[in-house]
């Protein structure tokens, strides 16, 4: 019989295999090869955790800084590799909480 450490690491090497992460692992190289690219999705990133930590404590959300935001983010999304990189990563993202939630489910915890 085996545990569930051993099974944890099966499961770990079968991820590791999956298309979904493959073309993310892709994608990622790719995105991190262009500096310019790499600083973009970053700022990108740093902006977004800015706008949620407001709203998160209730503080009141900067119009301008969500006008930049949104403006920033359709700029980027017309970035072949960045718009590769976040679709990957969306995927690669997906099956990871799909797989979470099984696991959730068969040892009874409530996922939303």
């Amino acid at each position: 019989m085996t545990n569930a450490y051993d099974q944890a690491h099966q499961l770990a090497r079968v991820l590791a295999k999956s298309p979904e992460y493959v073309e993310y692992k892709k994608a990622k190289e790719k995105l991190e090869a262009n500096g310019e690219n790499k600083k973009l999705v970053a700022d990108l990133r740093a902006k977004q955790m800015e706008l949620q930590k407001a709203v998160i404590l209730g503080q009141k959300v900067d119009e301008a800084k969500k006008k930049q935001l949104e403006k920033m983010q359709q700029i980027i999304v017309t970035n072949p590799a960045i718009a590769e990189f976040f679709q990957t990563e969306f995927r690669f993202n997906k099956m990871m909480l799909d797989v979470q939630k099984i696991i959730g489910e068969a040892v009874g915890l409530q996922f939303p």
